[in-house]
């Protein structure tokens, strides 16, 4: 896509987040199926359930834009989704991949929330407070389950992996 306005950088941007929540919805049962503990399996498939309305908010936005979202892959995604395959595969006590797998999953929320704050602003620089509204809710949300995975880690699977032995 040639960047040659505001509005296609936005939607460039827009591309870049269905990519990336697309490419989240492969890799969240994944994490599940491999967490060991019961709260984090539990947030992991909690955030399959809102990255999938995630990306029903962002077709919504692509309706009312009449782009589609296809046609751009999230190599930042890409390559985060590839770390936690490493994270579920490496040779570590169950405890401790748990904290591997937070580590992971924290630095993919991370990303998503810089994404979609930047498409947020983005939205209300254009006048596009509807869009704006939606990224706003979905930019909460990845805060929320941000906040979650933090806490899961401290009270719960940090000090079970400090404790464990391989």
């Amino acid at each position: 896509m040639n960047l040659d306005s505001f509005e296609k950088l936005y939607v460039h941007e827009l591309k870049d987040l269905y990519s990336a929540e697309s490419q989240l919805l492969a890799a969240l049962p994944e994490m599940a199926k491999a967490a060991t503990d019961a709260c984090l399996r539990t947030a992991f498939e909690q955030h399959l359930a809102q990255t999938r309305a995630h990306i029903k908010r962002l077709d919504q936005i692509f309706a009312s834009l009449d782009y589609s979202p296809k046609g751009s892959k999230c190599a930042g995604m890409e390559g985060l989704v590839e770390e936690g395959k490493h994270m579920m595969s490496a040779e570590a006590a169950p405890e401790v991949r748990d904290a591997g797998l937070i580590a992971a999953a924290q630095r993919v929320e991370h990303y998503e929330m810089a994404g979609y704050g930047t498409a947020c602003a983005f939205a209300e620089m254009l006048g596009r407070h509807e869009d704006s509204d939606l990224l706003r809710a979905t930019l909460e949300e990845e805060g929320a389950t941000d906040r979650e995975l933090t806490t899961i880690a401290w009270r719960i699977v940090n000090p079970r992996a400090r404790e464990a032995v391989a």
